[in-house]
């Protein structure tokens, strides 16, 4: 395999990757959909993963739209400070208001809600956020019914197949694998490694510490570390504040964080009550192999890492959440330590899928097959990943 200096980068694409300025998103068509149905658009997603670009591809033709940013001191005030009158001379005649960052924002839910209640006939109100914190536990009460709301992870890869082409995806596919798919990382392979740290700071530093919530800030990270070491494994709470010299609540808590900021995601054990089934067992997982990565500081290529079939079903697994978001997602292991590596769960009938860097003729366990009939069985490779993970 042909390198870029130290990084390991996989040669043959690069001029085309970087020459991409915009990866279409799937979202994109979904929110226009909604524009102008009397509710506001809530958008949630990690830091970087596209948010304001997608809004500025859908809004930026446009002359009477206003950007305002959660971050900046100026709108925090003019928020804190207004109610509905006060409100419209910040609103002048735009017929969008885009509120970027809107966690940032004190009271944000009710603030949003004066905002609907007394001009959403007349104004489209769009608000960001990077993590879920306060947007999801202060927006949700005060905006029911009031509002459409949708995640928009890095890209999958089934945009950065529509984006740059299968071939070149498939050549960049050790790349996604190490690096990830943040926009900024497919953007530049050449910096992708100082890319990935980046993110992967700010996304502790700006969204999880920032909150004022984490006072020990060195267990935090090694809780990180811990969960990014045994990716694919099953986590134990009790055993992890052990290893990190915590009090289980307090690891919950940490986690409960780190999963609202789009750091990781839980996948529960699937059960039906056989005897044999582990029936309150979790595996975590890093929305971002990339992010995983940065966090351990190891980009090593894939075919010189020990944890590679780790990374590779780690990749699978968030981008199977990417496409299914809404339904019942699970892992099954009984006592034999046989094991399904995903379930999906949809209108009843489930679906199982086995996950395997490099066993094409990997095939699920008959202790499952025969308790649970699943509908659709598949096995995942490298080989034939993009292929699966671009279908419908």
């Amino acid at each position: 395999m042909a390198v870029f200096g130290e990084f390991g980068l996989q040669s043959g694409v690069l001029c085309d990757i970087i020459e991409v300025m915009i990866i279409k998103r799937d979202l994109e068509q979904e929110i226009r959909n909604r524009i102008g149905s009397g509710k506001t658009i809530v958008i949630y997603g990690a830091r970087q993963v596209g948010k304001t670009t997608l809004l500025k591809t859908i809004f930026d033709d446009e002359d009477d739209v206003k950007w305002m940013n959660g971050d900046d001191e100026q709108t925090q005030v003019d928020f804190q400070t207004a109610d509905s009158k006060a409100f419209l001379p910040l609103l002048g005649n735009y017929k969008t208001i885009i509120i970027d960052e809107a966690q940032r924002i004190e009271n944000i839910g009710l603030k949003l809600k004066i905002l609907h209640d007394n001009y959403g006939d007349k104004i489209q109100f769009v608000a960001t956020g990077s993590s879920s914190f306060d947007l999801a536990n202060k927006i949700n009460e005060p905006m029911t019914g009031r509002k459409w709301t949708f995640w928009l992870p890095a890209p999958s890869a089934r945009e950065l197949v529509e984006t740059n082409g299968y071939e070149n995806e498939l050549a960049n596919l050790d790349n996604r694998l190490i690096y990830g798919s943040y926009p900024a990382v497919v953007r530049d392979l050449p910096n992708a490694r100082i890319t990935a740290t980046e993110l992967a700071s700010d996304s502790l530093y700006k969204d999880v510490l920032s909150l004022g919530e984490i006072i020990k800030t060195d267990k935090l990270r090694n809780i990180l570390k811990a969960l990014a070491l045994q990716v694919g494994g099953q986590v134990s709470m009790t055993e992890l504040a052990g290893l990190v010299g915590i009090d289980r609540k307090t690891v919950d808590k940490y986690i409960s964080l780190l999963e609202q900021s789009f750091i990781i995601f839980r996948l529960p054990s699937f059960s039906r009550n056989l005897r044999n089934e582990l029936r309150f067992s979790q595996k975590i997982y890093f929305y971002d192999t990339g992010i995983r990565n940065a966090i351990i500081n190891d980009f090593r290529p894939m075919d010189s890492r020990p944890d590679a079939g780790a990374i590779f079903e780690n990749y699978v697994i968030s981008e199977l959440k990417k496409k299914c978001p809404l339904d019942n997602i699970y892992f099954w292991r009984n006592t034999d330590q046989q094991e399904v590596d995903f379930i999906l769960e949809r209108d009843g009938e489930l679906t199982a899928i086995e996950i395997k860097l490099n066993k094409a003729n990997a095939k699920l366990p008959n202790a499952f097959v025969n308790a649970y009939n699943p509908k659709r069985v598949e096995i995942i490779t490298k080989e034939n990943c993009l292929l699966k993970l671009t279908e419908n």
